[in-house]
């Protein structure tokens, strides 16, 4: 396959995977709103952190899951179709006895955990344990399935994708109506819920993978020497997969234990609208990470450099546009979606967008990472930096900082990650530090500052109010992409937008 229809199938897949993405985000937004008024703040909190219980346990399946992808996507680039078969159904066999394996933990230690050590008022015990168990099959439902999910995102069926969604946010739309109607515990109600709904959703994905690909038809098998190539990598993955439950996971939890259920509502909120926003760099790095490891496993390393520039800048950009206006006015956004906003909520929203956007100028750079399947020095290195997040967090909520803390955190050690990546990705596949820093961090901080400067003149010279609201808006879109397009692109960019505008002009004028 040319360079130039790798392009095409991105930008396809890409498109495919925004159809998915906006009706999840209109539906999961609205949900949000209704979910929240009906549970309440503190019952929202509950079902928040309760879920990050489990969540604890995703440590090897987080590292498996990376490992599976890889595997598959690297075949798929080689074209070599029995080994995949192979891979395919010793990772099956993997994630079934670790779904047992998990059970087992979350029954001992998470129910422990939940009833001893976290921040639940008395009353709510019983609906908080009706959380812990409906997560616990979830978390079990959707480790058997990550080998089916690797599969679909390796063989790039973004339709399939944009297909079930709709049905996903349909049934949780659905939800959201019965919840409201039936006459039992609204949180439990909700766990149980949310459960029968994954499973309808895993049971979807399993059958598709069966018929479509021939590789998705699991057998007893074990190969000594793949195991031991797989166990390594997962092994060494670990590290990173364990940083990041506790980056979100386990930080939920200190919350919960220091500061109440009412702020892990706050951070619920903060987490779904960076999903909602995230969630369009997600589906770009969805669409072109395949390619990246694609094109390390064929050999073409100056193509893979370049899709890993372009890439992370164009990823940087669309997030840009998203989160300056949202930044901004995320007190009017508030008010008009919810209504009632928990303390914190505002903070939390701009700084884990902040976060994103110091984290999304690393996610190529971990796809190239894993392509190389040489994890070892990089993952003692960054996810050693990672981990460090739970610890400081622990001891700057332990002598009184505020809950925002964590996430101040947090972007710091982004920044010294993405610096650690650069330097070990130049020993492991020769990236140039001089080119990226330049070429993308260098642009991407010169765009921010510029872009920032019209919409934060007219925050803070109009009164607060819908007109400010909508100027800033349409400010902060006009400003992003004027700065994106005369300083964040080359001259062969810029002429590619405009050849691409007279095509549109002169099929309008046809």
């Amino acid at each position: 396959m040319t360079q130039k229809e790798n392009n095409k199938r991105i930008a396809k897949n890409t498109l495919l995977l925004y159809f998915r993405m906006l009706l999840t985000i209109a539906i999961s937004l609205y949900t949000s709103r209704i979910v929240l008024s009906t549970l309440g703040v503190e019952d929202f909190g509950i079902y928040h952190v309760v879920g990050g219980v489990v969540a604890m346990f995703s440590l090897l399946s987080g590292s498996l899951s990376a490992s599976v992808g890889r595997f598959l996507t690297f075949e798929l680039g080689k074209e070599n179709f029995e080994r995949l078969k192979l891979i395919f159904s010793t990772a099956i066999t993997i994630h079934i006895g670790m779904a047992f394996i998990i059970l087992i933990l979350a029954e001992l230690i998470g129910v422990w955990f939940l009833n001893t050590q976290m921040n639940i008022p008395p009353d709510r015990m019983a609906a908080a344990n009706w959380v812990l168990q409906s997560a616990i099959v979830t978390f079990m439902i959707n480790l058997v399935s990550v080998p089916y999910n690797a599969a679909i995102i390796a063989h790039e069926r973004m339709k399939f994708f944009a297909y079930v969604s709709i049905i996903e946010v349909s049934l949780k739309l659905l939800i959201v109506f019965l919840l409201v109607i039936f006459p039992y515990d609204k949180l439990s109600t909700y766990a149980v819920l949310m459960l029968a709904v994954s499973l309808i959703i895993r049971l979807i994905y399993t059958s598709y993978c069966k018929k479509h690909f021939a590789e998705c038809r699991h057998e007893l098998a074990f190969d000594k020497t793949l195991l031991k190539e797989m166990g390594s990598f997962t092994g060494w993955n670990m590290i990173g997969s364990g940083s990041t439950v506790l980056l979100n996971q386990g930080i939920n939890i200190l919350l919960n234990i220091f500061c109440g259920p009412a702020v892990n509502a706050a951070r619920g909120i903060a987490s779904q609208v960076n999903y909602a926003i995230n969630s369009f760099v997600t589906n770009f790095m969805t669409a072109l990470n395949p390619q990246i490891t694609k094109t390390y496993a064929s050999g073409d390393h100056e193509y893979m450099f370049t899709l890993i520039q372009q890439g992370t800048r164009l990823s940087f950009y669309m997030l840009l546009l998203l989160c300056l206006p949202v930044i901004i006015e995320t007190e009017a956004i508030l008010n008009f979606w919810l209504t009632t906003v928990p303390e914190h909520t505002v903070n939390f929203i701009r700084l884990i967008l902040i976060f994103t956007m110091s984290e999304v100028l690393s996610k190529t750079l971990i796809t190239a990472m894993l392509a190389t399947g040489k994890i070892k020095k990089y993952q003692i290195l960054v996810g050693g930096l990672q981990m460090m997040n739970f610890p400081l967090s622990y001891l700057f909520l332990e002598h009184g900082f505020f809950p925002e803390i964590t996430l101040i955190i947090a972007i710091m050690i982004s920044q010294l990650c993405l610096v650690t990546r650069l330097w070990l990705l130049k020993e492991m596949i020769g990236i140039s530090i001089k080119s990226y820093l330049t070429v993308v961090y260098g642009n991407t901080l010169i765009v921010t500052l510029l872009a920032i400067i019209l919409p934060s003149i007219i925050y803070f010279e109009i009164e607060s109010g819908i007109t400010r609201f909508l100027l800033v808006g349409v400010g902060s879109i006009i400003s992003t992409l004027t700065v994106i397009f005369f300083f964040g692109m080359s001259s062969r960019e810029r002429q590619l937008v405009f050849d691409k505008l007279l095509i549109l002009k002169n099929k309008i004028s046809w």
